[in-house]
């Protein structure tokens, strides 16, 4: 069955296989190949699979079908779950044809209700939406989608007083933003530009979180041809923001004085408002609900990129990594988030250890986008996940070329670990020093750079006092205690060295790295038995080359009669 429907209940499921012909093989898409005896499982099998195939119609056949095979209780719980699955899929026009009226269960039905009224709209029947949406009000968890779609529904009729009217969602903060942010995108089309500029700047005033009520605000100023004021409210939102690919276009074209963007449609309108409750459910982990709403948000404006690229961090949690690739690949060149989407399609081909995949649209990304940042650092990301050090050092000098002469502290920090990886310590240490003028304070800073020392043998007193700062900045970080222990090491303090590399064992049980540290601290103090067992445990891990030579060297014959530690070792 496709990995979407592992959101389904699967108990429920198990119910309806009671339905299926013994042995019965899976359908293949086409009305004419159902399985044999029309089962009512094998027909919703057959439904499914045709829905998976982009075959709308067949799937309405079929699962109308196999609602009618089905008998009792369970003809309603398949219709059901047909109705989930069909949506779920994106099969919106299909859902709506078999979306069940009577399910006991109220979410259900509302669901249903929001399902249809969202065909109605996109169908241009603003009355019929309207009415469902007004069956829908009954306090359910679809609520507040409901009463964020219902002001569209009402313009789409034709009511402009109802339109306007602000919806009251108790206790959704989220939605309740969305409710306002929705009205005055309604004021502008009903050419009420004052109270909309109201509004927005209302929204702006209580934090404006994303910038969403600035680029709203900036888009209408443009439309009004008021370019100056338009360029102002995406500075200040740039303050906030400054990478922003939303407000970055929109302060281009403010500043060009040109390419006002259109009105966004009823149907685009209403689309995005239904992203809002969709983005809630996802964070609350409730994923089968917020793609439902996506796929709703779709069918109004198939071209909404965010609701593409939530779609393919959903199917990416439920382990759909197909059909999220198939939705981090919609985005366009063109669109403010194609660069964020390829980055995702980049590194789930590099979960999957797809490496040239992987590069190869981190490089097609930013051939398509040579100024984009994020492209660059992705591309330069991964080069180093797949140890190609130097060449992600040739990506980023290009980047902080484009920086100077103050690059961001934390392209330099990026180049650093480059660097360092290639044996290019005096550039690393360069760029680790820049950062440090900038960000002095910054834990990763001081640890790097702090722990590069100690390791070298050099500047250990400073380096100590580095790490021990960048610890009590961020007392959790195993990392950072386990320089701070091998800080301790090479001073020649074992026994504070060995009490902070086991608790930094304690915290990066899996690291190599710290586990081999604590092996030779146990070696210093006597204790060969546990620094035997540490070196072993180390070639457990996945050590680099280098290390597990060391490691296997150790174990055949410790540490020697060294009184005093080495660098390096």
């Amino acid at each position: 069955m496709p990995s979407v429907t592992r959101l389904l209940a699967l108990t429920s499921f198990v119910a309806l296989a009671g339905c299926a012909s013994a042995g019965a093989s899976s359908p293949s898409p086409g009305p004419s190949s159902a399985a044999s005896g029309e089962s009512a499982y094998g027909l919703f099998l057959a439904g499914q699979s045709a829905i998976n195939s982009g075959l709308g119609d067949d799937a309405t056949s079929y699962f109308s079908r196999a609602a009618g095979a089905a008998a009792g209780e369970d003809a309603s719980l398949l219709q059901s779950h047909t109705f989930t699955a069909a949506l779920l899929a994106g099969d919106v026009k299909a859902a709506a044809a078999i979306a069940p009226t009577s399910d006991s269960d109220p979410a259900v039905r509302h669901l249903a209700r929001l399902t249809q009224a969202v065909e109605e709209l996109a169908e241009g029947h603003g009355s019929k939406a309207r009415t469902l949406l007004d069956a829908g009000q009954a306090d359910t968890a679809h609520s507040a989608a409901i009463r964020l779609l219902e002001p569209f529904a009402a313009a789409a009729a034709g009511d402009s007083e109802a339109a306007i009217a602000l919806p009251v969602i108790d206790g959704d903060a989220v939605a309740t933003f969305f409710a306002n942010l929705d009205q005055g995108k309604l004021f502008e089309r009903a050419h009420r530009y004052d109270e909309a500029e109201t509004a927005f700047r209302a929204l702006i005033q209580r934090g404006d979180p994303g910038g969403i009520a600035s680029a709203n605000l900036g888009e209408l100023l443009e439309r009004r041809g008021r370019w100056s004021d338009a360029a102002a409210t995406y500075d200040q939102a740039l303050a906030r923001a400054p990478s922003d690919p939303t407000l970055l276009a929109g302060k281009a074209r403010a500043m060009a004085r040109r390419g006002a963007p259109p009105l966004p449609s009823l149907r685009e309108s209403a689309a995005e408002a239904l992203i809002a409750p969709a983005s809630v459910m996802a964070i609350q982990k409730q994923e089968e609900v917020a793609l439902a709403y996506l796929r709703l948000a779709l069918r109004l404006d198939p071209t909404r990129d965010t609701a593409w690229l939530l779609v393919g961090d959903i199917l990416t949690d439920v382990g759909d990594t197909e059909g999220a690739r198939e939705a981090y690949r919609t985005p366009k060149p063109s669109a403010a988030e194609f660069v964020a989407a390829r980055a995702k399609l980049a590194w789930s081909y590099q979960a999957d250890k797809r490496k040239d995949d992987a590069l190869k649209v981190a490089r097609e990304t930013l051939t398509a986008e040579p100024t984009s940042r994020d492209a660059a650092t992705t591309l330069a990301d991964l080069l180093r996940a797949d140890e190609q050090y130097d060449e992600s050092v040739t990506v980023l000098d290009k980047l902080i070329a484009s920086e100077s002469p103050t690059p961001d502290w934390r392209l330099l920090y990026m180049r650093a670990v480059d660097l360092e990886e290639s044996n290019r310590w005096p550039q690393a240490e360069r760029d680790l020093t820049a950062a440090l003028k900038q960000r002095p304070e910054e834990p990763e800073l001081l640890n790097f750079l702090g722990y590069s020392w100690i390791d070298r043998g050099e500047k250990l007193r400073e380096a100590l006092a580095m790490v021990q700062k960048a610890v009590n900045a961020d007392p959790k970080s195993g990392a950072m205690i386990d320089s701070l222990g091998w800080g301790y090491y090479r001073l020649g303090d074992y026994n504070s060295a060995v009490e902070k590399l086991e608790q930094a064992v304690a915290i990066e049980a899996g690291d190599p790295d710290v586990n081999n540290h604590l092996g030779d601290a146990y070696w210093r103090v006597g204790r060969t038995n546990e620094a035997r067992f540490q070196w072993s445990r180390v070639l457990t891990l996945e050590p680099s080359a280098k290390l597990r030579s060391e490691v296997e060297a150790k174990l055949k014959n410790g540490l020697g009669g060294l009184s005093t530690p080495q660098a390096g070792s």
